[in-house]
């Protein structure tokens, strides 16, 4: 699999943007309208399979909630003007919020108002899915800016039996295995959390769509918890072909490439991201697992236990303007996206490529000169890495080792254990374990 089969590589970080930027100003939530309309965009981009599961479905332990939209919401000041308004930008309702109509003191209001003191200028993402309550969210320079007075407060939303919706993109490859990717749609004009995540999803999708495959691909695209719980007690009996997975999300920032590694922790997929990132010659950073953060932990559940991982940027949290208004079309960048975007190729290429093979001649060295694998003048002290990779590979393939615990081993790269497993094949040094 080359990261570039059938794709303009210039072309990937402005064409993943570009989806960013035509998501960004609908209004996302667990349910509801803007999750649909979010899925007929993708659609327009790859082939989806949608669903939609019934308020007061059981999933596991919890339940399809009611399904919530919203139509505006406003307040307005004691002069009459509005001071805030949801049309200006969706992150003003705390998302959930139960219908309201009413005038109030400043007094009454401010329980219900959320701000960040320590970014005065942003406004913050808050929700309250399953707790019935309203706010909204402001610049705290605006809070603090309030005066004493009656305020006229309207959340014009909907709070009803309806359905969660949630869709799927399958790439069928050679085999039924499945690697999983899986990314969540529930969060409004956020960029990075996780319209990045969304958009390169999508473009891996198109991707592998046009390159060879040994495992067949699936993305998941659903709101977060309650979806990937959702989906995991819909497809339990045939979890068993999920090889591998991982969580795509915040991709579009500056900052470095972290992997959180799955409940197992030594899974194929967690070799395979290290080995990947190590690989590229870039800063990364290796997080160990925890329950706490995105989907992985659904998949990670002691009743799941699917090796999944989380591969993003700058892990959710760790950044200042996660979960906020600053979370927009200036923090991602085309350039970011498409190093995200290569990275995740990069770890495919590893798992369509590893496989078990047995020297056919093991005894001792094979004479690798005379079959043009070996440079022609001995003597040098320095040995290229090809011919080094060649020597690795025919001392570790005895049926139990992968080219994955070769280039382990080794420390050198994948790609070159690779070839020079493809050269000794074709030299007829080398065969393939049946099912390796």
């Amino acid at each position: 699999m080359s990261r570039t089969t059938s794709f303009d590589d210039s072309d990937i970080g402005p064409a993943i943007y570009a989806l960013i930027e035509r998501l960004f100003p609908i209004c996302r939530s667990i349910t509801g309208d803007g999750v649909r309309r979010t899925l007929d965009i993708l659609g327009e981009h790859i082939a989806l399979e949608r669903h939609e599961v019934p308020t007061g479905t059981p999933v596991f332990d919890w339940i399809v909630p009611p399904e919530w939209n919203i139509r505006d919401a406003y307040i307005k000041g004691p002069d009459g003007r509005k001071i805030v308004d949801f049309r200006k930008s969706n992150l003003h309702v705390v998302s959930y919020s139960t219908p309201v109509r009413a005038r109030l003191s400043l007094a009454e209001l401010l329980p219900h108002l959320h701000s960040l003191p320590e970014h005065p200028d942003w406004i913050p993402y808050r929700t309250a899915y399953y707790n019935p309550d309203w706010g909204f969210c402001l610049a705290h320079r605006q809070r603090e800016s309030l005066t004493e007075g009656e305020y006229e407060v309207v959340i014009d939303s909907e709070l009803k039996d309806g359905a969660l919706s949630y869709a799927e993109c399958r790439v069928p490859g050679a085999r039924d295995d499945e690697v999983l990717v899986f990314a969540h749609i529930c969060h409004p004009s956020l960029c990075n959390d996780n319209l990045s995540g969304i958009g390169i999803a999508v473009q891996l999708a198109k991707f592998l769509a046009s390159a060879p495959r040994v495992y067949s691909y699936r993305f998941v695209f659903a709101p977060a918890t309650i979806g990937s719980i959702t989906w995991l007690s819909r497809n339990e009996s045939r979890l068993g072909k999920v090889k591998h997975g991982l969580v795509a999300a915040v991709l579009g920032d500056p900052g470095m490439l972290h992997y959180k590694k799955s409940r197992q922790g030594d899974a194929e997929i967690d070799r395979a991201v290290q080995c990947a990132l190590r690989d590229r010659g870039t800063g990364f950073k290796v997080l160990e697992f925890s329950p706490w953060g995105y989907d992985e932990r659904q998949f990670g559940s002691p009743g799941i236990a699917l090796p999944v991982g989380r591969l993003t940027r700058t892990p959710n949290g760790c950044y200042p303007e996660y979960h906020s208004s600053a979370d927009d079309l200036s923090l991602v960048r085309p350039e970011f996206l498409a190093d995200s975007f290569h990275a995740y190729v990069e770890v495919f290429a590893i798992l369509e490529r590893n496989r078990c093979y047995r020297n056919l001649s093991p005894k001792g060295e094979p004479q690798l000169g005379r079959r043009g694998l070996y440079r022609k003048t001995g003597g040098q002290q320095d040995i290229p890495d090809r011919e080094l990779a060649l020597l690795w590979v025919l001392n570790q393939s005895d049926g139990g080792h992968s080219l994955l615990d070769i280039a382990e081993r080794s420390g050198l790269a994948f790609a070159s254990v690779a070839a020079a497993a493809r050269d000794l094949e074709a030299a007829g040094l080398l065969a393939p374990v049946s099912g390796g």
